[in-house]
């Protein structure tokens, strides 16, 4: 008698894909088994050029569409270049499953063609790793990767699949699994009502109260709840870098992006004095890294603090604190039902004089960088390259930014028109050339929503050919290039530290306008800043991709603190 055939593995592991909601896979065709068996399921391939950029659309992907990223890769070179993206998102807490291939099972320690320890590889920069050798176990392993990912605090996970596994026949009916994991956070939990209680008095009895929030109110979806609390309380908030558009900056009671950004015409000059002054600094969904904390001297040693967040060890690692641990959006559901029992009548007498003081600190900003904001002379400032997008911007865009010089632009120039706006930076390893592909993740995600993509020259270099992915994956992205011939903070550090800078920090010079062209994208090169209107709208506005490199002054310096003097003598 002849057993049926149920499905290879590689088909089984497609439908669990689709159960969990997985509508996009970001792919070079290997491992090839399954991405055939995911496209017949209806699983869209984004295939990309560079094995190290699919880990990065996964990232964008994840962060703007609430799913879990998925990126696939073969073994050896491939496997080995995830792991920059995957290093990115373990830092930055955003989840994606790696699917990789592994050499057959009985070639495995016999040096087979591409084998590696992807074991060790991928311990280092992942939440969870395991090998699948067993074909009935596959959906138990699938689904232990995504709550890997999406549970406690979200990361990235690394799957690996031999190859004849994948092709492996399942001869033996396993119980059907039907739950959908794909979705992030997966739990969401939150703290004791005693301890809930007792934030809830600091607040209410506080002098100075402020908020630090980060990444993880985005990740949690906390938006909402955030601002409920800013209400209630009357509570100044300030973001990190990654919390960027997790308050509405045109709220009365909203400080912008504070962190590192503290030099010459940054908003931070004026608004590090509200955490300075601040009895009560509550902290949530951040890391208390050095770039969110100015090297961790912003917040006074003798404030108390108040810290929420899912991943209990992030609490106290700098700051002891009041120890809130849970989901960031639960937690503040229950810290504002808690509230709501506190007599709040003395944060309430304070909303004149703290909004009063925040929207001068928004007058002297504009009033500092308006010389900046309408300069006309060539090669562009940056401060006036970010003054014309702003308005082009809706609540709807999506703006994502490569690392270095590019994010600062972004999130210390740019103003978030409501809350949840999403801003998209690589700030957990701050690596060059993720810009791009974050913002065709960012659109795969969001196809109906504006993406701009801000980059520099240098980490641009990483990242050409993904533009021919943009135009044939059908994923149109308005990319600004800002180019100044330069690895400008490099270049700056090096001065800064040393009086001088190494020869790799000029670039020959690189018409990039005919590399998009090259690529199949629209493209225009602007000199004279009265061209920026003009173009920004009309990419922002338009249907397909377009390319604008704008020639930018090579002289002009974000307002970090390391970069004060250098700013000063500008």
């Amino acid at each position: 008698m002849t057993t049926k055939s149920l499905e290879t593995v590689a088909e089984c592991l497609a439908r669990s894909l689709v159960r969990h909601d997985v509508t996009h896979i970001f792919a070079q065709s290997l491992p090839s088994a399954l991405i055939l068996a995911a496209e017949a399921a209806g699983i869209r391939q984004v295939a990309y050029r560079q094995e190290n950029m699919g880990g990065a659309m996964a990232d964008g992907y994840a962060r703007r569409s609430g799913k879990i990223g998925v990126v696939a890769a073969q073994n050896g070179p491939a496997a080995t270049l995830l792991v920059p993206p995957m290093a990115e998102a373990l830092k930055a807490s955003v989840p994606i499953v790696a699917l990789v291939q592994e050499v057959e099972r009985d070639q495995m320690d016999r040096n087979a063609f591409q084998e590696l320890d992807h074991i060790a590889l991928f311990q280092s920069c992942t939440k969870w790793v395991r090998r699948v050798m067993v074909p009935e176990r596959i959906e138990d392993y699938v689904d232990a990767a995504f709550t890997a990912a999406a549970s406690g605090r979200p990361g990235p996970v690394a799957l690996l699949l031999p190859a004849d596994l994948l092709r492996s026949e399942l001869t033996v009916k396993t119980p059907s699994r039907s739950l959908n994991l794909g979705y992030w956070p997966l739990d969401r939990s939150s703290p004791d009502r005693t301890t809930l209680q007792r934030a809830a008095e600091l607040i209410a009895n506080a002098h100075n109260p402020i908020v630090i929030a980060g990444g993880g109110v985005l990740g949690s979806d906390a938006c909402h709840e955030l601002a409920t609390l800013q209400d209630l309380a009357v509570l100044p908030v300030l973001t990190t870098n990654m919390g960027k558009g997790a308050a509405n900056e045109y709220h009365p009671l909203s400080a912008g992006v504070l962190g590192s950004l503290v030099g010459p015409r940054s908003l931070g000059r004026h608004t590090a004095a509200l955490v300075g002054d601040a009895d009560l600094v509550i902290l949530i969904g951040t890391r208390t890294n050095q770039n969110g904390t100015d090297s961790w001297r912003q917040i006074p040693a003798g404030a108390q603090v108040i810290h929420i967040d899912v991943d209990p060890q992030e609490i106290g690692r700098n700051y002891q604190a009041l120890r809130l641990v849970g989901d960031a959006r639960e937690t503040l559901r229950e810290l504002v039902h808690a509230l709501n029992a506190q007599d709040l009548s003395q944060r309430r007498d304070q909303w004149a004089a703290v909004t009063s003081r925040i929207a001068e600190c928004w007058r002297q900003f504009d009033e500092d960088r308006q010389q900046l904001v309408r300069a006309t002379a060539s090669p562009i400032r940056p401060e006036r390259i970010m003054a014309e997008l702003q308005a082009s911007l809706t609540p709807q865009t999506t703006v994502v930014a490569d690392a270095s010089y590019s994010s600062m632009w972004v999130v210390g120039q740019l103003r978030s028109l409501t809350s949840g706006m999403r801003f998209l930076t690589p700030r957990g390893l701050a690596g060059l050339g993720w810009g791009l592909p974050l913002a065709l993740g960012a659109k795969a995600a969001r196809p109906e929503h504006p993406v701009v993509a801000i980059v520099g020259d240098g980490g641009f270099a990483h990242s050409w050919a993904e533009m021919e992915t943009m135009v044939r994956s059908e994923l149109p992205v308005t990319i600004i290039l800002l180019n100044n011939g330069i690895l400008g903070f490099q270049r700056d550090a090096e001065t800064v530290k040393f009086g001088r800078f190494t020869s790799a920090c000029h670039f020959a010079p690189v018409d990039h306008m005919r590399i998009a062209q090259a690529c199949g994208c629209p493209a225009v090169r602007i000199e004279d800043p009265a061209e920026l209107t003009a173009h920004l709208q009309g990419g922002l506005a338009g249907k397909g991709p377009l390319f604008i490199e704008v020639m930018t002054d090579p002289e002009a310096h974000p307002a970090l603190s390391l970069f004060a003097g250098l700013n000063e003598a500008a």
